[in-house]
């Protein structure tokens, strides 16, 4: 089908409906949470002994420890039960826990104020496995990454609302705290109304019997999510992303007072900007992407959490704030740009670094325990926000200040990202191939979805250029072991690619006939565990721009392990940097800034059909007159 913008979603009925009602959910988590915040730090030093750096670290305790107690119970019930009906019982007990706040707001009641904080804790994490489970049963797999973007675009706009609304109504004086308590309320019953246009989302698994032990289970659950090795260390990086964001968000207010000397006003402002740009980014991501789930996103996004993480530590240096500002006032300081530019920036790698690791758990989980794969993330990410919020305790309270804070997770970043991207080299190797593509090239696509969605099959192209494996690698969704000439597999650079890619380095039977068995016993095992296999059947880079003889050693491989053979042809790569040419050698040519190129995929061939002059004649077709 033809891919269309993310935007179309938000005009039917099987995504808008469930968009605004978590939109409104995420919202509503934040009126009354910024609300409470802003009124710990600024309004309730008569309330309490703690200080209020205290309280707003336990505050974020409080809203997270609901996730690691329920996530488990609430992944079943989103497997058993029909979803939009599971909904409409959470936005009832939204209703309630607001009332519940209200009340706390109109008695100035820590206590009553932290109890509702908990129970929309409850909320959230009864919610979190269905918003994120629904979505494959409701969306197509190309639509996947933009309806994604699109709900962590929505999340993240609706904290910035929800942290305009609530720092706004809370500092209006003297009745700020019933405004906040009257505004959660509101925005709990229209979520209700709205959420009841919902389509219905069928049980996976209506039989499942519901075990309440929440211990037990949340074992169970993380123990099935460690079976699948790249779900669970996407979940990991998930996790991370979460430790990371709740450290910046939960210190904003006491950064904008101690450090930028600015008012709540200020304190709304630099937690939108931030929000803003995790909004950006993961709208960005469908495009960058092209539609498909692109984890080669994610080293780019870890990249930028880090670089802007150090920079804000250095931006933060040497101010000496006299008095609280407002906006006008803070913006007038033009060192106070730098901290906003880093703030946006943030935001945009953290939405560049989340939205394919969403999508990826989504599309490789089992459908009958994805709710469930989905509350062991949940459990994941409220272990490591609470951790985040005991760790910043902790180092605040040694002494270290809220910009050195900033710049030890940005630094713990860094060393995270190597320490995953070590483990899942798939990670880097998108990221390499994906950087190659489009900052060198720029990629028309045609015919991709003829390669199977599963399942072993072979891809057979023309072999044109040193980097043809990355191309081709950079633009089919599913990873492909390629078999390729061992002199080429160890070209300095390119060679940290080839074996992240786990490509199968072959040699003439005359330079290595070990090699070359290897080679074919290993294309065989990969077709036979459901794998693709690229081959490149001319045997060596074509000299001339035209096609070499295609040679018969794919027939040995599918007479072990028949797959279909989906022909391919790379145009316009003939003359460029890493090909040969008429002129020399290949790399001593610079011909313009990203030059056009082109992927085309033909129809499959069965097994028996897949001849090399039949394979030769299509693959040449689908190339044509540009080389």
């Amino acid at each position: 089908m033809a891919e269309h913008s993310q935007f179309q979603l938000l005009r039917e009925r099987r995504f808008a409906p469930f968009f605004w009602t978590q939109f409104l959910g995420a919202g509503n988590d934040n009126v009354y949470k910024n609300a409470l915040v802003i009124f710990v730090a600024f309004q309730a030093a008569g309330l309490s002994a703690l200080s209020s750096n205290d309280l707003v670290n336990i505050a974020a305790a409080v809203f997270i420890a609901p996730f690691m107690i329920f996530s488990a119970t609430a992944g079943q019930l989103a497997d058993k039960y029909e979803k939009s009906r599971l909904i409409r019982f959470i936005k009832l007990f939204e209703i309630a826990v607001m009332i519940v706040g209200a009340i706390g707001f109109y008695r100035r009641d820590l206590p009553l104020l932290f109890l509702a904080l908990g129970l929309m804790g409850v909320h959230s994490t009864i919610f979190g496995p269905v918003k994120y489970a629904i979505l494959p049963q409701t969306l197509r797999s190309d639509e996947l990454i933009g309806g994604n973007g699109l709900i962590e675009m929505g999340t993240f706009v609706a904290i910035l609302l929800g942290e305009i609304v609530g720092g706004v109504v809370i500092a209006i004086k003297p009745d700020g705290p019933l405004y906040a308590g009257g505004t959660a309320i509101a925005i709990a019953i229209a979520g209700y109304i709205v959420c009841r246009g919902i389509p219905k989302a069928a049980s996976v698994a209506p039989d499942l019997r519901i075990n309440w032990n929440p211990f037990t289970e949340t074992w169970r659950n993380l123990r099935f999510a460690h079976g699948n090795r790249v779900v669970w260390l996407s979940m990991l990086g998930i996790s991370w992303f979460w430790f990371y964001g709740a450290t910046y968000l939960t210190q904003f207010a006491n950064f904008t007072r101690d450090v930028l000397g600015g008012d709540e006003h200020v304190a709304t402002m630099m937690l939108a900007i931030f929000s803003v740009g995790i909004g950006v980014g993961s709208l960005l991501c469908e495009r960058l992407s092209g539609h498909k789930v692109e984890v080669g996103l994610v080293p780019f996004g870890s990249i930028g959490l880090s670089v802007f993480a150090v920079d804000l530590y250095f931006a933060s240096r040497g101010l000496a704030p006299n008095s609280l500002s407002g906006i006008d006032g803070f913006l007038r300081v033009g060192a106070h740009w730098r901290i906003v530019a880093d703030l946006v920036l943030l935001g945009m790698f953290g939405g560049f670094y989340i939205v394919p690791l969403y999508a990826l758990i989504q599309e490789r989980s089992d459908p009958a325990f994805r709710s469930r794969i989905i509350a062991a993330n949940n459990i994941l990410n409220a272990l490591f926000m609470v951790a985040s919020a005991g760790i910043a305790l902790g180092l605040l309270k040694a002494g270290c200040t809220i910009p050195q804070l900033f710049l030890a997770t940005g630094l713990m970043n860094a060393i995270v990202a190597i320490y995953i991207f070590s483990l899942v080299p798939e990670f880097l190797m998108r990221f390499l191939a994906w950087l190659l593509v489009h900052t060198i090239y720029r990629v028309h696509k045609e015919g991709l979805d003829r390669i199977p969605p599963t399942g072993g099959c072979v891809i057979v192209c023309n072999h044109v250029s040193y980097v043809d494996a990355i191309v081709i690698a950079a633009c089919v969704r599913r990873p492909i072991r390629f078999v390729m000439d061992h002199r080429i597999f160890r070209i300095p650079v390119l060679n940290f690619i080839f074996r992240n890619m786990h490509a199968i380095p072959i040699a003439p039977a005359k330079e290595d006939p070990a090699m070359k068995e290897r080679a074919f016993e290993e294309a065989a095992k990969a077709l036979n565990a459901g794998e693709i296999v690229g081959i490149f059947p001319e045997g060596r880079l074509t000299d001339t721009g035209e096609l070499n003889a295609f040679r018969p050693g794919l027939q040995r491989i599918l007479e072990q392990s028949p797959a279909p053979v989906v022909p391919m042809a790379l145009r316009g790569l003939w003359g460029s940097f890493f090909s040969r040419s008429h002129e020399g050698n290949a790399m001593r040519r610079w011909r313009g800034l990203f030059p056009g190129i082109a992927l085309v995929a033909g129809t499959p061939f069965s097994p028996e059909l897949a001849t090399p002059e039949a394979l030769q004649k299509s693959v040449l077709g689908l190339r044509g007159d540009w080389r």
